[in-house]
């Protein structure tokens, strides 16, 4: 694939993200339309018959925790390649990366505080801010360290079914709670919180509101529990720009090596968790075995694979490629307008419709939304340099008023004033 796009751009870069940004919906889907646990377990809401499992199962081997695992990886390599043209170019590349990070992280505020309590920009923010620090490693060294922190993350989340069998095998009045924490969070929530959820968020926008605002400090205390996997991500999308593969400098060969050795053992992989947590109907200790501590060493072996996979089928950049990587050029766009699209389909204050979708149907708006980022993208960047908040992010970040029309509308623009008719 050519590497860079007319504009400057990585197309290959543009191109994975573009899959990313589309993917993280089949996932964020059931977190618009459902109750909060029903996101981990299905079984605490929206799960009818056949079609609802086989979508959860096709979902959770093919996309669970890889999409957003490859937008870390992706913003990872933006990071790096923001911060090494800004030194290129002799800015200061701290001042220009904390900046766009301060901008991102209230973005992110905002997006959570107004709109939507699953944002993951300002935690993005956060961590990005410390993968900084990683930036002039080699991509060897960075490979090691992520590896490194993915190893932590593995122990923290190896540490969470651990702690569900300890109470298990235990007794008195703490144990009890922390089960019904666990049945709440990881297995059926209880008729009082379902009933909770549902009235809430069939209601009006002021009640949203006040929740979404009282929920935006998790967004601090949950990232040194899933910072470490979210670190460990960027640095390796850090160490796929280092190497080429991100610039498609590599060989189909080595692409195709990495996509049938990533895939296969990732969906080997995650079928086998998906087998064993049947057998066991989806119960609490299959879901906090399975999908959040045994799959995370094969879903890090598994975003790579993705990523290659992607590529090696994008080629020479097709017109599909070609409206991907529209897509992924406006990415943050996408992903807050999807937010607005699906709050106002789901929320009280919209149509109102949550928790009225079975888990399948739910896959109706999904690639609806998908079919309409396909079609808007590559025709608003035909008319505009950035994406509505790609535009504003970038005008904040530097504190100046970017243009947003390309240079042919401002000509066509100056010669019409000028025009005597």
């Amino acid at each position: 694939m050519p590497d860079p796009t007319p504009t400057g751009r990585i197309a290959t870069i543009d191109t994975v993200r573009g899959v990313a940004v589309m993917g993280i919906l089949f996932l964020n889907i059931i977190a618009f339309a459902m109750p909060e646990a029903a996101y981990v377990s299905p079984r605490a809401y929206g799960l009818n018959g056949s079609a609802d499992r086989f979508v959860y199962y096709a979902t959770l081997i093919l996309l669970d925790g890889k999409m957003r695992g490859l937008f870390s990886f992706l913003f990872g390599a933006s990071l790096l390649l923001v911060v090494d043209r800004a030194e290129a170019s002799g800015r200061d590349p701290a001042a220009v990366h904390y900046a766009r990070m301060f901008w991102l992280f209230l973005l992110g505020i905002a997006h959570a505080a107004l709109l939507w309590r699953g944002d993951i920009l300002a935690h993005y923010a956060l961590i990005g801010s410390i993968a900084y620090w990683f930036r002039h490693n080699s991509a060897c060294r960075l490979l090691a360290f992520g590896i490194a922190f993915a190893v932590v993350d593995m122990l923290l989340m190896g540490s969470i079914p651990l702690s569900y069998l300890a109470m298990l095998g235990g007794g008195g009045a703490d144990a009890a709670r922390g089960l019904r924490d666990f049945d709440n969070g990881f297995g059926i929530p209880t008729a009082t919180v379902i009933a909770r959820e549902l009235a809430l968020f069939r209601s009006g926008y002021g009640a949203i509101l006040a929740d979404n605002i009282a929920q935006v400090p998790d967004i601090l205390n949950e990232t040194p529990i899933i910072g470490f996997e979210t670190l460990a991500y960027m640095l390796f999308g850090m160490a796929a720009l280092r190497s080429g593969m991100l610039h498609g400098q590599w060989s189909r060969r080595r692409l195709l090596r990495w996509a049938v050795g990533g895939m296969g053992i990732g969906i080997a992989g995650y079928g086998a968790i998906a087998l064993w947590i049947a057998s066991r109907d989806l119960d609490v200790l299959a879901i906090v075995a399975g999908p959040i501590a045994l799959a995370t060493p094969i879903r890090t072996i598994m975003i790579p694979g993705w990523a290659a996979t992607i590529i090696s089928l994008a080629g020479n950049g097709g017109p599909i490629a070609r409206r991907l990587a529209a897509v992924g050029r406006m990415a943050l766009s996408n992903y807050l307008a999807t937010s607005i699209v699906m709050c106002f389909l789901f929320y009280g204050w919209g149509l109102g419709q949550f928790g009225y979708w079975s888990r399948a149907a739910l896959y109706l708006p999904v690639f609806a939304m998908c079919a309409a980022m396909l079609l808007w993208s590559p025709w608003w960047l035909a008319h505009f340099r950035y994406g509505p908040f790609e535009w504003l992010w970038r005008s904040l970040a530097r504190w100046q008023w970017e243009p947003l029309r390309h240079p042919s509308h401002l000509q066509t623009r100056r010669v019409d004033a000028n025009d005597p008719q």
